[in-house]
């Protein structure tokens, strides 16, 4: 506002006034790419008047119409908001009569499309799930209409939150950064328009690595959060035991400012009551750019040696920690857990997805199916394109057959498990940071580099149960910050993952936020540059 008065001010008379003005103007001026600023950036570019939330929406549709459905096809987006710029326009006149509500006022943020909104379809990805209104809201979603956020559109997704970047309903997702690649999944949609810049942040869910993987392989932040922090109310549930919700942003400040207004106790969500007393509504207060300086770091070097161009970077990673201050140290894993995790994890999420999807497909209309049996059965009939653009997905379909011939909730396996291996995992993971006086334990989120888009099949692999490292987080219920650490020779992204105890959610920004202020290692991926016009001054 200042700047536009300076303008108006009568400069064919010098005076100290006009001087003021210019020196003031010179002073404030900054300008920014929209794919780099961050969510404090765009409100003191509004608060400025420099912008408005009607001109960041549109802002972010040309960038989804010049590179989701053309250009490189990213083919992150299943569903656009068609009133999300009335929805900014609303917001702009209640900023200008009374303010804003939070920090998120007239921000556009999306979600993945497991994630119930009752004005878009909650698909999970699935054919079978086209079109499907669910009665309400999820509970997150609220509290993010709540706070002024604009929901810009629902993402493409792993069918059913499981399984590789694509679905029967939206086909597969690539790569911004090299379309050969996979995003990841099952949150892939969400990392690709994120790294992308479709909005300022969106979200995803994990339960065994959905957002991390995501993160890592599209180099943005993502946050596995501790289990009970965020609500799942509303969402797909994949495995409860396991299922988290959590922020993906091209910063760490940005993933921060979006967990504070989502926190809270959520009646429909009994997993939220471990959060009584220790969730923030602020997470913004806990970023230190000095935080590196005396922590204490472990190194989980058993998650690595798979891939030099990744370990390069971990080690690069590890010498800046240690030139802010931080004292590093190895520190070992049992082997007997490396070697059992995956049986731990396969025994509760197959069996939990089996009984917990029939529960959600009761909330929905009749003409969806109603059980995992009425999913295969269903999925068998479509083997080839149709003329509405399904397509089949037998890698998904055919996990689902493992899924439903898993056992039962009430099966000894399944509560020897959930009521003893899972409290031993976190035992484990808790007293090594203990015993070792650890702040965080820090890996490769992705041991090797982003992979193909269509792989040769893996005869050796087993889901949950390869090298990646991401399933101790889910199965201790602990948190886990996503941070972009460098780039290989051929420009793919990598990051590196901080974890700690439960609700150490303050630490772990901390943290991630002193590495990522060193380092400043995220890139805008080479396939979706910078528009014309989309420099914002503040």
């Amino acid at each position: 506002m200042l700047i536009r008065a300076c303008l108006d001010a009568p400069w064919r008379q010098v005076s100290l006034l006009a001087i003021f003005c210019f020196a003031s103007a010179v002073t404030l001026a900054a300008e920014v790419e929209l794919t780099a600023a961050t969510i404090e950036e765009v409100n003191t570019a509004i608060d400025a008047g420099e912008l408005n939330s009607v001109e960041l929406v549109e802002l972010f549709l040309d960038r989804i119409d010049a590179y989701d459905k053309q250009g490189p096809a990213i083919n992150a987006v299943l569903t656009l908001n068609p009133e999300a710029l009335e929805q900014a326009r609303a917001l702009d006149e209640e900023r200008a009569r009374s303010g804003r509500r939070s920090p998120l006022h007239g921000i556009p943020v999306l979600l993945k499309d497991n994630m119930d909104t009752a004005d878009l379809p909650t698909t999970a990805g699935s054919f079978l799930l086209q079109d499907s209104i669910p009665p309400d809201d999820a509970f997150i979603v609220q509290q993010l209409r709540e706070a002024g956020a604009i929901i810009l559109a629902k993402l493409n997704m792993s069918e059913f939150a499981s399984g590789g970047a694509m679905n029967s309903l939206g086909g597969p997702t690539y790569n911004p950064h090299d379309t050969t690649r996979s995003p990841a999944g099952s949150s892939g949609g969400t990392g690709a328009a994120i790294a992308a810049g479709y909005a300022m942040m969106g979200l995803g869910t994990d339960t065994g690595g959905s957002v991390r993987g995501p993160s890592s392989a599209n180099g943005i932040v993502g946050l596995k959060t501790t289990h009970g922090l965020l609500s799942r109310d509303g969402v797909v549930p994949l495995a409860l035991s396991f299922d988290t919700v959590g922020p993906m942003a091209r910063s760490v400040y940005d993933v921060a400012v979006s967990l504070g207004v989502m926190t809270g106790i959520d009646p429909a969500d009994d997993s939220t009551i471990k959060s009584e007393g220790l969730y923030h509504t602020d997470y913004t207060q806990f970023l230190d750019a000095d935080a590196l300086d005396g922590a204490k770091i472990g190194v989980a070097r058993v998650f690595m040696d798979s891939d030099p161009e990744v370990d390069w970077i971990i080690e690069s990673a590890l010498q800046t920690m240690r030139d802010a201050g931080a004292e590093v140290v190895d520190i070992k894993i049992p082997g007997w857990l490396m070697d059992v995790r995956g049986r731990f994890y396969r025994a509760i999420r197959y069996r939990e997805f089996r009984a917990q999807v029939e529960d959600y497909l009761a909330t929905i209309g009749p003409e969806y199916p109603k059980t995992l049996d009425d999913i295969i059965k269903q999925s068998m009939r479509l083997t080839s394109r149709r003329e509405d653009g399904a397509i089949p997905n037998p890698g998904r379909w055919n996990l689902m057959m493992s899924e439903d011939d898993s056992g039962e909730l009430e099966d000894y396996e399944y509560i020897a498990v959930r009521d003893h291996a899972l409290p031993l995992v976190q035992s484990v993971m808790a007293g090594i940071m203990r015993d070792n006086e650890l702040d965080v334990i820090v890996y490769p989120t992705s041991t090797t580099r982003p992979g193909r888009v269509d792989p040769d099949p893996n005869p050796n692999g087993a889901p949950g149960g390869g090298g990646s490292p991401v399933t101790l987080a889910n199965m201790s219920g602990f948190p886990d910050i996503i941070v972009p650490a460098g780039f290989t020779g051929m420009g793919l992204p990598i990051t590196i993952s901080f974890m700690g105890p439960a609700f150490s959610e303050p630490r772990l920004l901390g943290l991630g936020y002193a590495f990522e202020q060193l380092t400043k290692a995220r890139r805008l991926p080479v396939y979706t540059p910078a528009l014309e016009g989309e420099e914002i001054s503040y």
